[in-house]
């Protein structure tokens, strides 16, 4: 019982205060990302795009993934779903952003517009479920490095899961994937199956609570 109570209070923070407060803040961070993104990429194209705006992305990508697993200390499914749940708030909070600042400014180019129809809204389901799961499955490697070695790593998390994307990626390329091609979106989307992959990995021998 003690050994129980004492691992209640090192990890899984899950009180739904910190939640919000958690979501909100990584929410802002993903606004800025991309309303920097946003001003950015529409002045820029080919290799100058890559070089400015790929480290951007990667940024996104990294404090999405990281930074709520190490937020809520996620060690069970406890931890983890209340990582999902600062996902989730995100979303909420980008979608507060977008509506009152992003659009109404014009923040996005032709480009956003054609793949979803000319419509406004099409990224907003698309940002709930991507952000839920990223933060979600790298919650799940970081419990699984805790309960492997007793302590996270969000560097490993992060560089695990470029490596696995750009691995995935250019097999999807080799083999003829539709749509699979060099370029931020194809290293964007192949993040989302890395992830997974690296979840699996990092399970394997992890002792389970």
């Amino acid at each position: 019982m003690t050994s129980t109570l004492s691992v209640g209070a090192r990890y899984d923070h899950t009180a739904l205060p910190h939640i919000v407060r958690s979501g909100i803040a990584l929410g802002l961070l993903q606004s800025a990302l991309v309303a920097l993104f946003g001003l950015l990429q529409v002045r820029l194209d080919g290799l100058l795009e890559l070089v400015i705006c790929g480290p951007i992305l990667l940024v996104g990508i990294g404090l999405t993934i990281a930074l709520p697993g190490r937020w809520t200390r996620a060690r069970t499914i406890e931890g983890i779903a209340g990582a999902a749940g600062i996902g989730f708030a995100a979303a909420i909070t980008f979608l507060v952003v977008d509506v009152v600042l992003f659009q109404p400014l014009g923040l996005y180019t032709n480009r956003w517009l054609e793949i979803g129809g000319w419509a406004n809204w099409w990224y907003h389901p698309v940002w709930w479920m991507v952000g839920t799961y990223l933060t979600l499955m790298g919650a799940w490697v970081q419990a699984n490095q805790t309960n492997k070695t007793g302590q996270p790593s969000q560097a490993t998390l992060v560089l695990g899961s470029f490596v696995l994307a750009l691995l995935l990626l250019g097999i999807a390329i080799l083999i003829g994937f539709p749509g699979a091609r060099w370029g931020l979106g194809g290293f964007a989307v192949a993040n989302l199956p890395a992830l997974a992959l690296l979840a699996i990995i990092t399970g394997l021998g992890a002792r389970r609570r």
